[in-house]
């Protein structure tokens, strides 16, 4: 099982399960075929980010030089690190998401 994310301008309107990126599916790599018929990219996506980072959440940004999702930014004052992550000095802010 993979989850694939829908792109419209490099943002993520959708996520959805589907077939393992080493299938193909008609012929077709799976990002290729789940985008067929609809108006938008289709970049996989994972849980445990071994692929492009971050796992894709609606609103992420999909950078196609970083090959990876960025989640929206926090503050104006964060800065992207290296692992696609804001990296955040406002002491108001909590950046450990979900732990809050």
């Amino acid at each position: 099982m993979a989850h694939y994310a829908y792109l419209e301008n490099n943002i993520v309107v959708a996520v959805t399960v589907g077939k393992d990126e080493t299938e193909l599916i008609d012929g077709l790599d799976t990002e290729t075929y789940y985008a067929q018929g609809t108006p938008y990219v289709v970049k996989r996506t994972s849980y445990n980010g071994n692929i492009r980072f971050n796992y894709a959440g609606i609103g992420y940004t999909y950078d196609d030089v970083r090959d990876g999702f960025i989640p929206p930014k926090c503050h104006d004052e964060a800065t992207l690190n290296n692992k696609c992550l804001w990296d955040c000095t406002n002491a108001d802010h909590d950046l450990s998401y979900g732990n809050n």
